[in-house]
């Protein structure tokens, strides 16, 4: 997607490649590794890009690129953990607090030093 929009403003496929490339984090070194080309023809390359695209440095280009990145790959929503189970479960029941990574029953003592009375959080209680 990213290339084809590169190519609509006038870069080359290669100039396109590159841009893509270097939108993907690579340095100069990386992207001349990849492309089987030295890293003085990645640096002519960027130097065509940054005059056809009408951008001052690689960061000005990224910035352009990034809204025109197809991020297709979605996040899959995870099951519950074990964590989020207790927590969603004591909701059901008045007489749990959730605790950190346990359910405590409410009948139970807190250790000390943990403030839960009016002004909690403040100094010079």
């Amino acid at each position: 997607m990213l290339r084809d929009v590169l190519i609509q403003k006038g870069l080359s496929n290669r100039e396109a490649e590159v841009a893509e490339l270097v939108t993907k984090g690579l340095s100069n070194k990386e992207v001349a590794n990849q492309l089987f080309v030295t890293e003085k023809t990645v640096k002519f390359h960027l130097t065509n890009i940054y005059k056809k695209m009408n951008v001052k440095s690689r960061a000005q280009l990224i910035v352009w690129c990034l809204p025109h990145l197809g991020f297709v790959e979605k996040e899959e929503r995870q099951p519950a953990t074990e964590n989020q189970q207790i927590i969603a479960g004591s909701q059901n029941n008045p007489d749990t607090i959730p605790a950190g990574n346990q359910t405590v029953a409410s009948g139970m003592n807190i250790p000390t030093g943990i403030n839960r009375g009016p002004g909690a959080g403040t100094f010079g209680n």
